[in-house]
């Protein structure tokens, strides 16, 4: 039934239209809805039909790659080199070498480490931006990314000028006493983990900031009368709020790193080489393909594994929120 008034204002009931279909209860979305809120459910489905054709895009190159990689791990080279599709294990076997495992901790090492100093210089440029950046915040997020928008091998190649044991910085430290004539950083571990860091860290800047924008300030003054002092406010406070940030700054810094082959070639010797420089070379100089193939599975594996961690945490991080 439904209601209208007549001449006098009085409200008479009318009979609904058997034919007019029946709109679920607590339904907002049938024929007698709002106008605005059809616009709305009509939204998400427009986004979606428009996200759908780059994802099937992006989704299909990517399993083919794997796929093309995965069946290509197992087969073999003929004589002059080139790769042969087949059944052949030995590739696979091979990764049990120590020599291959060693390269694969190493590659690990470093990018763990790369990841812990980009938090602890990420974590006080991203507090100083977000919280205290007033009017200025853009310029300075501009500031800080807009320098990696140069390519990245001129970038490390530039890096790898300063840390030279000509460069400005060793020139400044021998100055002051810090280092001497045989002191190095290029060809060393150090090196390696200097470029890692230069060449990842706005990866984890802009997670952390992001966090920090949204964050209660509230929560800070009151972990000032609560825990006293800054570094436990910032322990207790900040850390823990903003750990959906780091986490997600973590992933952004050890996936690429993990992976990444020019820092250890530019700023490492043969005693640092990584992960990415065995596939490089498998692939570009040993004309081994093959096993280029397995070392990379190899790799999607380790790198499976710690986004399927990141993974897990977030879910639960959400589940706990929702509580």
């Amino acid at each position: 039934m439904a209601t209208r008034s007549d001449r006098t204002g009085t409200a008479v009931r009318t009979p609904r239209d058997p034919a007019a279909p029946k709109a679920p209860p607590g339904d907002r979305t049938g024929p007698g809805a709002p106008p605005h809120t059809r616009t709305r459910t009509r939204q998400p489905r427009l986004w979606t039909w428009l996200l759908l054709p780059g994802t099937l895009w992006m989704t299909g190159f990517l399993v083919a790659s794997l796929l093309l990689v995965a069946t290509l791990a197992l087969g073999t080279t003929d004589p002059l080199g080139n790769p042969r599709f087949g059944l052949n294990f030995a590739n696979l076997t091979a990764l049990a070498d120590p020599a291959y495992s060693t390269v694969l901790l190493r590659s690990l090492g470093y990018a763990l480490i790369t990841c812990l100093i980009s938090l602890a210089i990420a974590y006080p440029v991203a507090y100083a931006i977000a919280l205290r950046g007033g009017r200025f915040k853009n310029l300075l997020i501009a500031a800080i990314v807009v320098p990696f928008f140069a390519n990245y091998l001129v970038r490390m190649y530039g890096w790898s000028v300063v840390l030279s044991d000509d460069g400005p910085l060793l020139r400044a430290l021998r100055a002051i006493g810090l280092a001497d004539d045989s002191t190095k950083i290029l060809q060393t571990g150090v090196g390696v983990i200097a470029g890692l860091v230069y060449g990842f860290v706005v990866f984890m800047i802009i997670p952390l900031y992001a966090a920090m924008e949204r964050m209660d300030t509230s929560l800070i003054e009151a972990g000032r009368d609560l825990y006293g002092g800054p570094l436990r406010t910032f322990l207790f406070v900040t850390v823990p709020a903003t750990r959906q940030g780091a986490a997600a700054g973590c992933v952004l810094v050890f996936l690429p790193a993990m992976g990444d082959f020019v820092s250890a070639q530019l700023m490492g010797g043969p005693d640092q080489i990584m992960i990415g420089n065995l596939i490089q070379d498998k692939f570009f100089q040993g004309q081994n393909w093959p096993l280029g193939s397995a070392l990379t599975m190899l790799l999607m594996a380790v790198l499976f594994l710690g986004m399927l961690g990141y993974l897990r945490r977030t879910r639960k991080d959400e589940a706990e929120a929702a509580r």
